[in-house]
């Protein structure tokens, strides 16, 4: 059977900029989550770091990523998702885009996400990046919170959450 997204809400950052792009009160009435996301900061990073139910402890991540030079690979215990914003530095007025995928939300084991996310760059570097983590905790997704890790979202930086049911 297909897979119906639905969404669920959309957060577009305004004038002034934003800390946090955040999903509240979400329902437990699909199988997954997906967050598909266009977003630049205003400082130097190209990560963001995801937390759920306002917890930020018991994540672990790998993260393998290609900057147009080189690759590598990278741990974090930080839900550090790579390459999901463009920064500062890129190109002006360009967004990197990602993909966030959470399946078995609502369900009593712990968490597994998967991300990959690209980001926009008119010269010789740019990041792109696939993430795996996991959430050791065992709590239904009611929250999740999506922050630079530095600086904060410009306007127009956009997150869009889609539930996802078998149908």
């Amino acid at each position: 059977m297909p897979d119906t997204f639905v969404k669920i809400a959309t957060v577009t950052v305004g004038s002034g900029g934003a800390a946090t792009m955040a999903f509240s009160s979400i329902p437990s009435t699909y199988t997954d989550l997906c967050i598909k996301m266009s977003s630049r900061a205003d400082a130097d990073t190209v990560s963001s770091l995801i937390s759920f139910n306002g917890v930020t402890t018991n994540l672990s991540v790998r993260n393998l990523y290609g900057t147009g030079s080189a690759a590598g690979s990278t741990s974090f215990s930080d839900a550090r998702l790579y390459g999901d914003i463009n920064s500062s530095v890129r190109t002006a007025s360009t967004f990197a885009n990602g993909e966030i995928y959470i399946p078995n939300y609502a369900g009593s084991t712990n968490k597994s996400i998967s991300a990959d996310a690209v980001e926009e760059n008119n010269g010789t570097t740019a990041f792109a990046g696939l993430s795996a983590a996991l959430w050791s905790n065992t709590a239904a997704i009611t929250s999740i919170t999506l922050t630079p890790q530095t600086g904060s979202y410009v306007q127009y930086s956009t997150a869009t959450l889609y539930g996802i049911s078998k149908s």
